[in-house]
């Protein structure tokens, strides 16, 4: 990371491609250790330094909601030197600009509180110290040039913009004050809010900031302007938000990613062809025989030492004919055709895992069939290991306050007017990257399938799940309050996946926060129906991806072993009777039946709908003793 806002360009951090996705992306801020600061818009970006990503797929989804003059994917920077820094030099690589955020900073000494913009503060920083980077208050008259620390309150609305906290409007009540003078003071040793108040010693007057806090708190700050700091402007529509809401720094509801993800299919059968497509980002621009020659004997084409000149020509080519003919009935305009392009990213998948002997093998994507356990045969048509894949993520933009799958799951009517732009401009690229790692594929018998949700049982419950979802909807203002609902059979698939998740954990050797989820269902008469397995896999950013921890879980007997204890621990619940006896339609605040963090919750990076959809009801029987489990238990 690099501050650009300061007299020359500061490494101030370091952060991976995985945390610019999903933790720490663009305008999302990132607590240092003694400064805060907020990754700026793709704007100001090194795009000399980030490489293109080439996978059509996902490049026509990011299109469908972002519009079509996105015409590229990058991968995010990378500083192949880590340890060489000269910030004079113009070939240093510099990564991804940030900016101070918050300005406002207080003083622990004396208690100033002050823009950093105002000449109080100044920034202390060295080029081979960056983690030590801060703001020191020279003239403190209480302590010798003490650092700084960010004032820990900031301002936010729904529509993704956010500001610093308006201290001197607060302080006061919005009347003027000719030069004003401020102090954070603290009451108490607990440092909440009730025990903070901020004072202008310039006229005497002073307010305690509980009174910014809850929803009466919220009429008592001003409308929203609009900032956008990322952007470093405000947004030229301005904003409809009557009050802002203030927010804490750290607040974990200050940044949401919406991130689009593919598993990478090879669409070809040829050793030859298979390469065209793995390095496409650097032969798509190649026009000629004459071109390909010269960028082979630069040594950009090692890869494809055992083919002729020719041969590889006509690769390229047909590969470039597959896509334009691929491309040329794609949606191109953002709108409502966004989720049924987010649909249809899964399909090739589908038809790739449920199909596995119709795939050529590559050096990215490799499936090997294994026997379906005995006890389960019933119930599990076919289950195939991943043994390699490689997934590639598009960040698109992000949103405050509220998660985009807690808006509509990523129904683009709900998620785009409040999608904060990654650029001033319509962006013409976005960030990604591309992950290599593992899973396992578990397809659902599709007859047992439709016999288990033909029960009155089944139709009951899908039918509160129905309501839940029609009464969560219609409390976010959601216009079309019945679209988008998964249905039961999504439930089912889900709260397996949610539970075998929670098992691997436990003995493949990776967090649970880094095993995931891919869910294909889709009914008979929806397009690429009927669909019902998933995927659980891991993956990594290192070039050789994982280790084979979590494919050596599905084996036969090995699976056959988890998916008993999953189902066991289904069964009860640390949390019951409470955890059992919750019904989605009960209140527009959640929505999921028998689940909760104690049995099927999973973190926000494994879960694909946000710990929406769960009930362990329809898996096993629960401390209720329903009778509507598609397994059968002993």
């Amino acid at each position: 990371m690099t501050m650009t806002n300061v007299a020359f360009p500061l490494k101030v951090g370091e952060l991976t491609p995985s945390h610019l996705l999903y933790t720490y992306g663009i305008g999302s801020v990132v607590d240092l250790p003694q400064i805060s600061v907020m990754v700026a818009g793709i704007d100001e970006w090194p795009v000399s330094q980030m490489r293109e990503i080439v996978e059509e797929r996902l490049l026509q989804a990011v299109r469908a909601e972002l519009g079509p003059q996105v015409d590229r994917m990058r991968r995010l920077p990378v500083n192949e030197q880590p340890d060489v820094y000269t910030p004079f030099q113009s070939s240093t690589p510099m990564g991804v600009p940030v900016l101070t955020f918050p300005r406002w900073m207080v003083c622990p000494a004396c208690r100033t509180l002050s823009d950093v913009r105002g000449g109080l503060f100044k920034l202390a920083a060295k080029s081979n110290q960056p983690d030590r980077a801060h703001y020191i208050h020279e003239n403190c008259s209480k302590a010798n040039k003490p650092a700084t620390v960010p004032a820990r309150f900031m301002v936010a609305c729904e529509n993704g913009h956010l500001d610093d906290f308006p201290w001197i409007d607060f302080v006061h009540h919005g009347q003027p004050c000719q030069s004003p003078q401020l102090l954070l003071r603290e009451y108490g040793p607990s440092g909440e809010a009730r025990d903070l108040t901020v004072e202008c010693t310039n006229c005497g007057v002073e307010r305690r900031m509980a009174q910014a806090l809850g929803r009466e708190g919220r009429e008592q700050l001003p409308a929203c302007n609009g900032r956008r700091p990322h952007l470093r402007d405000h947004d030229p529509d301005g904003c409809d938000r009557n009050h802002v809401r203030a927010i804490i720094l750290g607040a974990s509801n200050l940044w949401f990613p919406v991130v689009y993800s593919v598993i990478a299919i090879p669409s070809v059968t040829s050793r030859l062809d298979l390469l065209v497509e793995t390095r496409w980002a650097d032969l798509q621009y190649v026009n000629d025989l004459q071109g390909l020659i010269l960028l082979w004997n630069i040594g950009r084409l090692s890869d494809f030492a055992q083919f002729q000149h020719q041969d590889v020509w006509d690769a390229v080519l047909r590969y470039r004919a597959r896509q334009q003919a691929d491309g040329s009935g794609a949606s191109t305009t953002p709108s409502q055709d966004a989720p049924e392009q987010r649909d249809s990213l899964k399909a090739p998948e589908w038809q790739a895992f449920s199909q596995p002997t119709r795939n050529a093998a590559s050096d990215d994507f490799v499936l090997r069939s294994v026997p379906v356990p005995a006890a389960y045969r019933e119930a599990i048509k076919q289950v195939v290991l991943v043994e390699k894949m490689r997934e590639v993520r598009a960040f698109t933009g992000f949103t405050r306050l509220d998660a985009p799958g807690e808006l509509a799951d990523l129904d683009i009517e709900c998620v785009g007017n409040k999608l904060a732009p990654i650029s001033r401009t319509p962006a013409r690229w976005v960030p990604a990257s591309d992950v290599r790692g593992e899973g396992i594929f578990i397809q659902f018998d599709e007859q047992r399938l439709q016999h288990w949700l033909a029960r009155p049982e089944v139709m009951k419950v899908d039918a509160e799940f129905r309501d839940g979802h029609h009464k969560w909807r219609i409390a976010r203002g959601i216009q079309d309050p019945d679209g988008n609902y998964p249905g039961i059979r999504y439930v089912l698939l889900h709260t397996f996946a949610h539970s075998l998740m929670r098992q691997f954990a436990l003995e493949c050797g990776y967090s649970q926060a880094s095993v995931r989820e891919r869910i294909y269902s889709r009914e008979h008469d929806q397009q690429h129906g009927p669909m019902a397995g998933v995927l659980i896999y891991t993956s990594a950013p290192d070039s050789e991806g994982t280790l084979g921890g979590l494919v050596r879980l599905g084996e036969t007997s090995e699976l056959a072993r988890h998916i008993e204890i999953a189902l066991e621990s289904a069964q009860l619940c640390s949390s019951d009777p409470t955890c059992a006896e919750h019904h989605p339609s009960q209140t527009a605040v959640s929505l999921h039946g028998a689940a909760c963090h104690a049995c099927l919750f999973a973190p926000e990076t494994s879960c694909e709908r946000g710990n929406k959809y769960l009930d362990r009801s329809v898996l096993v029987n629960t401390l209720l003793g329903a009778s509507l489990p598609f397994f059968i238990s002993g």
